[in-house]
C-alpha cells in the first residue's frame, strides 16, 4: 500500500522513496535567485605586524649567514659565487614581484655570506669599522623612519620616478668607473679615497635613505589597500635590500677616513 505521507509522495525508478518537500512559492524563488552566491573566505590581508615578522626573518637570516661567513673566515672563492647567486635571486624577486619565501630567504643567505666576508676584510684593515657601519645604518634607518612617521616628508609619484632614475644613473656611473679602472688606476675616482669619491658615497647613502622612504610608503599603501598577507614577504625583501645598500655604502664611506693602508 503506497504511503500517504506528503513528504514521501513520490518513488524513484528503483522503487525507493524520493524527497519531495513543499513546493516553494514565487516569492521564495525570487528571494533565492536574488541571494548572493557562495564565495569561499578571502585570503587574510597584510598587516604591519606581518611585515615586521617577515622583516626580522629575512634580515635575521642575512645576519646569521654573515656571522657564520665571518666566523669560518670564508674567502672570496665562496663569497663571489654567493654574491652572484644573491644578485640573480634579487633580480628575479624584483622584476617578477615574487612573494616566494624560498627565493627571498635564498637571497638573504647568499648576500649574507658575501657581506660577512667583505665585512671581515674591512675589519682586518681597521678594527671596529664594522661596528661603526652597523651603528650608522641603524641611525640612518631610525632617522628615515622618523621623517616618514612624523610626516615631515612623504614620497610622491614624481619623487619615486626621481629615485628610480637616480639609482639607474648611479649603477651606470659605477659600471663606467669599473670599465675605466681597467685602463686607469682607480677608474674615474668614484670609488677612491678622494673628494669625488666622498661626494659619490654620500650621494649613494642618501639614495639608500630615499629607497627606505619608498619602502615605508609601499608598506602603508599595501596595508590600506588590503593586499594579501603573502605580500609581506615582498615588503620585507625591499627593506632588506635597502638596508644592505645603506650598510655597504656607509662601510665604504667610513673606510675612507679610518683605513691607513
Amino acid at each position: 500500500m503506497e504511503s500517504k505521507n506528503p513528504i514521501f509522495s513520490r518513488r524513484g525508478a528503483t522503487g525507493q522513496q524520493a524527497w519531495a518537500g513543499p513546493t516553494p512559492s514565487v516569492q521564495q524563488l525570487d528571494q533565492m535567485y536574488a541571494a548572493p552566491s557562495y564565495a569561499p573566505p578571502g585570503a587574510r590581508t597584510m598587516t604591519i605586524d606581518d611585515v615586521v615578522v617577515r622583516g626580522f626573518m629575512t634580515l635575521g637570516t642575512l645576519v646569521v649567514s654573515a656571522a657564520l661567513a665571518w666566523y669560518l673566515d670564508l674567502g672570496w672563492g665562496l663569497a663571489a659565487p654567493a654574491m652572484i647567486v644573491g644578485l640573480i635571486l634579487g633580480l628575479i624577486v624584483s622584476f617578477k614581484q615574487s612573494t616566494n619565501p624560498a627565493l627571498i630567504l635564498g637571497y638573504s643567505v647568499s648576500y649574507g655570506v658575501a657581506i660577512g666576508v667583505l665585512s671581515h676584510m674591512y675589519n682586518e684593515a681597521t678594527d671596529g669599522i664594522v661596528l661603526q657601519a652597523v651603528l650608522g645604518t641603524m641611525v640612518a634607518f631610525g632617522g628615515t623612519l622618523a621623517v616618514y612617521a612624523l610626516r615631515i616628508f612623504r614620497p610622491t609619484p614624481k619623487f619615486a620616478k626621481f629615485v628610480v632614475a637616480a639609482s639607474l644613473g648611479a649603477v651606470g656611473l659605477m659600471l663606467v668607473n669599473w670599465i675605466g679602472g681597467l685602463f686607469l688606476p682607480g677608474g674615474f675616482g668614484l670609488r677612491t679615497d678622494s673628494p669625488i669619491g666622498w661626494i659619490f658615497s654620500i650621494g649613494m647613502i642618501l639614495l639608500g635613505c630615499f629607497f627606505l622612504l619608498l619602502d615605508f610608503s609601499e608598506i602603508e599603501q599595501g596595508v590600506r589597500a588590503g593586499v594579501p598577507e603573502r605580500y609581506s614577504w615582498l615588503m620585507a625583501f625591499g627593506l632588506t635590500l635597502s638596508l644592505v645598500w645603506l650598510y655597504l655604502e656607509i662601510l665604504r664611506f667610513i673606510s675612507y677616513f679610518t683605513n691607513n693602508d
